[in-house]
């Protein structure tokens, strides 16, 4: 009986080994197909979960940076007619040190007692490098406007 388990397996291999027809490597082609599809379903979870968490900071930053912009307000025409107004060159330097400080960059202009800042965020890919995307970048924009309160 070990012999003919023996010879049946020997027969089964040479077989295999002799045919190699028109199926030869398409389990490999499969494998490969499935694993770079995979590999790339990866990288929009991640890399696209980092690019929304970008853009959501980058809202936060420039809400923040123009409502640190909207409180620098002219302090002597203040106390002269009780009448508070933004000082334009006091509130552009707020919101431009506020920007400094998260490391983004971004513009920041000032129009009467509106303070509008946008803000430019890059985020760097880990897994959808390999499709050549290294950077996801993410623009917010936001306006604050001084008000004097009642």
């Amino acid at each position: 009986m070990n012999r003919r388990i023996k010879a049946l397996i020997a027969a089964v291999r040479a077989r295999a080994t002799a045919t190699g027809g028109p199926e030869d490597g398409v389990a490999t082609v499969f494998v490969v197909v499935i694993t770079a599809a995979l590999l790339v379903m990866a990288g929009l979870v991640l890399d696209g979960g980092r690019a929304l968490d970008g853009k959501s900071r980058a809202v936060e930053e420039a809400q923040e940076a123009a409502r640190a912009g909207a409180q620098a307000l002219d302090l002597d025409a203040f106390r002269t007619s009780g009448h508070g107004s933004l000082s334009p060159g006091k509130a552009m330097a707020s919101a431009q040190s506020y920007l400094a400080a998260t490391g983004d960059s971004g513009t920041v202009s000032v129009n009467g007692a509106a303070v509008t800042v946008t803000v430019t965020r890059v985020e760097h890919t880990q897994i959808l490098q390999i499709v050549g995307l290294s950077t996801l970048t993410s623009t917010a924009s936001a306006t604050a406007t001084a008000e004097q309160g009642g």
